[in-house]
């Protein structure tokens, strides 16, 4: 799964252009960070993979073909979770693979193909450690639980790309750095192409092998930072991490 922005352009009504003629490209299997500071279009970047928004200008193509609608492989994950406050962690997990056998193979809201009926979402549920809480309601567990419940329902579709707007923000240090752990250990075994943006320097640091840095509109040439050990063991405590740390705080101040 092949992403290229080609001379994209997208500017919201009477303001000036958030992207202009702006060319990225994103490998099969590459996981990315999107950093800037606010108001430079890191969630509108992530909208436009999404399907959510359109190019107001050139082209977002995704294996050579035009985006035109949210795309049944692509998996968005936001930061207030999006969870159903009256169903249990289970049957909001399940809920993606029930719309997919509610409307069928139909190529728009499910993959081609044959779809699968099992809604068994156990395995994911263990492996996310949800098990136990699993007939909860969103409100008897806790915040970092209920992304857990967020990113099960995603990866239980089994998509290809995915796509995190500031998942982790609103959680303490400990639980940010265990799912910053846990996503990075599943797009390795699920062999995702993850995007990702952030505000957090140090949150862009830890999980994107390459990092978009944006600035203020209109951003017209990608800044591209390269971040081979991300997520490598023992990354988050070597002075490689510290330097980069410093150089993109220094790079944030100057875009």
């Amino acid at each position: 799964m092949m992403i290229k922005f080609n001379e994209l352009t997208f500017a919201y009504r009477g303001a000036t252009p958030i992207l202009q003629s702006f060319n990225w490209f994103v490998q099969p299997g590459e996981r990315w960070t999107i950093l800037g500071p606010s108001g430079c279009g890191k969630t509108t970047l992530l909208y436009l993979l999404a399907g959510l928004r359109f190019p107001t200008g050139g082209k977002l193509l995704i294996d050579g073909d035009p985006l035109t609608r949210p795309r049944p492989t692509s998996g968005l994950i936001l930061q207030e979770y999006g969870l159903l406050p009256w169903a249990t962690v289970r049957e909001n997990a399940e809920l993606g693979l029930r719309v997919h056998g509610f409307y069928g193979a139909d190529g728009i809201h499910a993959p081609r193909g044959e779809t699968p009926m099992d809604f068994n979402v156990l395995p994911w549920l263990e492996r996310l450690g949800l098990d136990r809480l699993s007939d909860k309601y969103p409100s008897q567990i806790s915040g970092g639980q209920r992304q857990r419940t967020a990113i099960a329902r995603t990866l239980a579709l089994h998509p290809d790309l995915l796509l995190m707007d500031e998942p982790f923000s609103s959680l303490d240090a400990v639980n940010r750095a265990d799912l910053q752990n846990l996503t990075l250990e599943l797009c390795a075994e699920e062999k995702l192409t993850l995007v990702m943006v952030t505000h957090a320097i140090e949150e862009a640091a830890i999980m994107g092998e390459k990092i978009l840095l944006l600035g203020n509109p209109p951003n017209k040439k990608p800044i591209i930072i390269s971040n081979p050990n991300a997520g490598k063991k023992g990354y988050r405590d070597s002075q490689p991490y510290i330097d980069l740390c410093h150089d993109l705080r220094q790079q944030m101040e100057v875009v």
